[in-house]
């Protein structure tokens, strides 16, 4: 059966309805009381254009300099299709020219009447040690969503990026990614490039972490598929590696456990028969086990001619199968062109052999890594909560389920 698929019109006002409501509380969040945010009474202590408007909110950029604010956009992010450079592009242009004004209609002001409050701003001003403008990205309704800030300078230079983790799971994966960038700090990669941790700390009890923009908004260079496997086998021996079978392994009693914290869910009961499953057939197979990215998806790279910038580090984990990275890189190209995200998963697995050839891994343990690695990031979206997990990965019984099912009986 294939996931439940809605009229793209519908997921659209959907998504622009929840980035509105989320907007009113990102603002909530860098601008605790006594700030008020669409005030009219006090000093201004910040204001922002929406863009593209307040209806579909997915960026506040700081209003005063044209250059910023044409930076704060042109900089943040590189839209994944020639359409959305396109509107990227106008924007920017808008923003430099002063036809924003037209354009870009929608702003909230942020006001005090109590003075200079300890806002983000001053927070971020204090522990960098130097004059920092925010910029505020909106993002999709995701359980593991949270403010990320663009960081400026009065010249318009990108120093950074701020990630706040606002509840258990961001302050969690916050936490977690300041540790992979600074683990990974020391490790002396050549094949690709990390950000480098600027700050940790905790602000308003939230996690903080600020890291080093690296430059994604350089001219792009067509990504080959050595330097990528290059780029991740060095990641997966960034830890060292070991060797084993499945069932005695510290990866398999990590899973285990994850997924006896899910026994209250019906998915995690499936998903742990489906273990149960893989553990009668295959436990004894010898499997080679190092670090992972989590989520080297395109959307957190960017290959440069000289080379290549990989970002989001939250999900970094030791100790698993070898080439879950490769796997995962995989199945996220196919579901950007394939509607169908049952066909998808059973191509990555499908050309698991294939793909795990650089990793040294055999034929016949490879179809298994490609089973775990699937039951793997299930357990992740069931955990964090998978009804506002996106559209396809929000039906797991109605798709993904049954594939693992049958593969693993065909072990």
């Amino acid at each position: 059966m294939s996931p439940v698929r809605t009229a793209p019109a519908t997921l659209a006002a959907d998504d622009g309805a929840r980035r509105a409501a989320y907007l009113d509380e990102v603002l909530q969040l860098l601008y605790p009381a006594p700030c008020e945010a669409g005030g009219t009474v006090g000093d201004t202590v910040a204001e922002y254009l929406i863009v593209p408007d307040a209806r579909r909110p997915r960026l506040l950029v700081p209003v005063g300099s044209r250059r910023i604010a044409a930076a704060a956009v042109r900089r943040y992010a590189e839209p994944q299709t020639r359409l959305g450079r396109f509107k990227r592009d106008a924007i920017v242009a808008a923003l430099r020219t002063g036809v924003s004004t037209v354009l870009l209609r929608d702003r909230v002001r942020i006001t005090s009447r109590t003075g200079a409050p300890r806002t983000i701003e001053a927070y971020l001003r204090e522990v960098l040690g130097t004059d920092v403008i925010v910029s505020v990205h909106i993002g999709p309704a995701r359980p593991h969503r949270k403010p990320v800030l663009q960081l400026l300078t009065p010249a318009g230079t990108t120093l950074g990026f701020a990630k706040l983790g606002t509840g258990p799971v961001t302050r969690r994966l916050v936490r977690a990614e300041t540790a992979a960038l600074t683990a990974l700090a020391h490790v002396g990669l050549r094949h690709l490039t990390v950000p480098r941790v600027l700050h940790a700390g905790q602000w308003h009890g939230h996690q903080v972490l600020v890291q080093q923009a690296l430059p994604s908004w350089r001219p792009r260079a067509p990504l080959v598929e050595p330097r990528l496997v290059a780029a991740m086998h060095e990641v997966a021996l960034s830890c060292g590696v070991t060797r084993g079978w499945l069932t005695t392994s510290r990866y398999w009693a990590e899973l285990r456990d994850r997924l006896a914290a899910l026994a209250a869910h019906p998915e995690g009961r499936r998903l742990d028969a489906v273990a149960q499953a893989v553990q009668a057939r295959a436990g004894g197979t010898r499997l080679r086990f190092g670090a992972w990215h989590g989520d080297w998806a395109p959307g957190n790279m960017a290959c440069l001619a000289d080379d290549l910038l990989v970002w989001g580090w939250e999900r970094f984990t030791p100790d698993v199968p070898l080439g879950f990275d490769v796997l995962h890189h995989d199945l996220h190209r196919r579901l950007s062109s394939t509607p169908d995200a049952a066909v998808a998963a059973g191509l990555t697995l499908g050309a698991a052999p294939e793909l795990l050839a650089p990793f040294d891994v055999e034929p016949a343990a490879a179809t298994l890594t490609g089973l775990l690695y699937l039951v793997d990031v299930a357990t992740r979206h069931v955990t964090d909560g998978p009804a506002d997990a996106g559209p396809r990965w929000s039906t797991l019984g109605g798709w993904l389920l049954p594939i693992l099912t049958r593969r693993v009986e065909a072990l």
